[in-house]
């Protein structure tokens, strides 16, 4: 196994606190891997094989075991033998009915650790704020960022210059399981697309019981051809009846909310830097992964502006910065990031040859007066220096940075 030091170094701080440790994220991003790499480092303390129990619900394995009732009972048969801490690991545990109450009960009535992973936000639902009030705390489980990519590719072949990587990186993406050999796209959209597909069918269609499924997958190229740019539901429903398919409003809010539920699209919404107030107004969305959209849609030169944004923004979200689309009276800003006392304001473009092109980047910076970091990132290789107090650097250093 490759390393994640980023989330196992995190995760481990809250080793035997009571709280329930839920890895989430989209599938296949590593969550069953990181959960492993914790298990190893419990070994490495002398925990005991027996001490530690590992139960993975997409297993046919367990199908029994998918009702609350009996997998607290069945539990309950090993937890009362132990007389030392059990440590427990539940993958995938949004299978099992009730599944917030099995966990808080083997919290309350036995010596337990407890890890578990889930790949849809119903982990983060109304439920687990009912019954694990104060006592669960939350890792979102990203596909790699590129610091993590360079560490997984080098393992099977000689890294080249740190910006073609980069390159490579857009178009790629960072799902693990299509960096773990050499492969071309074709081989590493098809794994992708099979993600896609399992997300799709798994965690919506079947979850919410969607009978329409092509009014969803149009939908999903909508989104997925818009990545980056701000729209509203009204857009989507006038682009249907364009292709004479009416569908209610309503039906369409329910499907992206879907969408996000499988974290297979995040949104990011507007911040009025005067006024220091998110708008709830055309908003923008993001892709769990770049790969997500190739692997849909087929790689378009006309879509990689919009995934060097997508590829910044998660960079920030895996970073714990809250992240909006910052609007200054008329003009935009491509991301205001904030971190409790932290803020950073970010244009991104791929390269500036002309001058309207270096008003508008730098000009739109200009206009925000106070003192927390502004970027302009770039992907042209001399894309360095600082033009009026604000950074000017390539997208790709700008990722490897420790501290914005």
């Amino acid at each position: 196994m490759i390393e994640r030091p980023q989330y196992v170094n995190e995760i481990m701080k809250y080793m035997d606190k009571p709280f329930v440790k839920i890895l989430t994220g989209v599938r296949r991003s590593g969550k069953l891997t990181i959960m492993l790499m914790i298990k190893e480092q419990l070994r490495q303390k002398g925990i005991q094989e027996e001490r530690i129990l590992h139960y993975n619900f997409d297993s046919l394995q367990y199908e029994n075991m998918k009702n609350s009732r009996a997998l607290y009972e069945m539990l309950s048969e090993k937890l009362k033998k132990s007389k030392n801490r059990v440590y427990l690991f539940f993958d995938e545990i949004q299978e099992v009915q009730d599944w917030e109450k099995v966990v808080n009960s083997l919290m309350i009535d036995f010596d337990t650790d407890i890890y578990v992973t889930g790949s849809n936000s119903r982990m983060m639902s109304s439920e687990i704020a009912t019954y694990l009030t104060g006592r669960y705390i939350s890792f979102h489980i990203y596909p790699l960022s590129f610091r993590e990519y360079l560490t997984f590719t080098k393992q099977y072949r000689a890294l080249e210059d740190i910006y073609k990587e980069f390159l490579s990186y857009v178009t790629a993406g960072g799902f693990p399981a299509t960096h773990l050999y050499t492969m071309d796209d074709e081989e590493r959209y098809a794994i992708v697309k099979d993600i896609y597909n399992s997300t799709i069918f798994s965690d919506i269609v079947k979850r919410a019981q969607i009978r329409k499924v092509d009014q969803l997958e149009r939908i999903v190229k909508y989104v997925f051809d818009n990545v980056g740019n701000t729209f509203s539901v009204s857009n989507i429903s006038k682009y249907l009846k364009s292709q004479n398919r009416s569908i209610h409003v309503e039906t369409i809010y329910e499907y992206l909310k879907c969408l996000e539920n499988a974290y297979i699209i995040q949104r990011c919404a507007r911040y009025d830097i005067k006024g220091k107030e998110i708008l709830k107004t055309q908003e923008k969305f993001y892709l769990a992964d770049p790969a997500f959209q190739y692997s849909v849609l087929g790689y378009r030169m006309d879509s990689f502006s919009n995934m060097l944004e997508n590829i910044v923004y998660l960079e920030l979200r895996r970073n714990g910065y809250d992240v909006y689309v910052g609007k200054i009276d008329t003009a935009e800003i491509d991301f205001v990031a904030i971190k409790r006392n932290e803020k950073v304001y970010i244009q991104i473009t791929q390269e500036i040859s002309q001058k309207t092109t270096q008003e508008r980047e730098y000009g739109n910076l200009l206009e925000i007066h106070d003192n927390y970091p502004k970027y302009v990132l770039r992907t042209d290789t001399w894309a360095k220096g600082n033009y009026e107090g604000i950074h000017t650097m390539h997208i790709a250093d700008f990722l490897l940075l420790e501290k914005y």
